[in-house]
């Protein structure tokens, strides 16, 4: 394989977020991986959130248990479809795609997700009116989140 062809190839990996790639030419073949640190933080946290935390504080387990649990709210829960980024409307200078209050169709756009690169809109599957908006411009949501909270008409 040619020098510079590899060389084109360790551009890409270090342009994207992949770690490794492996690419097979004929009988040639040329895998390259990236030094990556991510396990060593992502190890850290896990002894840092002891079992004593969790139990010192009842009395905020509690009070944190009513936003944690949306379904307990009368009304639709939309949760995310994906992991990614929230974004409550289409550009920093924009209006939010829905406010609480506002009355929703099927087919409204809620608001857009992020995902690798790609913006995902996000619509309502009932008619009704937002009653909660559960997520924060700019902040990253996990798969099955709740977003949303329609009261259904």
């Amino acid at each position: 394989m040619d020098i510079r062809k590899i060389k084109k190839l360790i551009e890409l990996l270090e342009a994207s977020s992949l770690t490794e790639m492996e690419i097979h030419e004929g009988e040639e073949s040329v895998r390259l991986s990236r030094n990556t640190q991510a396990a060593p933080p992502a190890a850290a946290p896990i002894p840092v959130a002891p079992a004593p935390v969790a139990s010192t504080p009842p009395a905020a387990a509690s009070a944190s248990t009513p936003p944690a649990s949306p379904e307990e709210d009368d009304g639709h829960v939309v949760r995310s479809p994906m992991v990614g980024t929230f974004y409550a409307a289409s550009s920093p200078e924009a209006e939010p795609f829905v406010k609480v209050g506002q009355k929703v169709k099927p087919g409204d756009v809620l608001c857009i997700i992020e995902a690798m690169k790609m913006f995902n809109q996000i619509e309502s599957e009932v008619e009704g009116m937002v009653t909660r908006i559960l997520a924060e411009n700019g902040q990253p949501v996990e798969f099955d989140e709740p977003l949303f909270i329609i009261q259904q008409v």
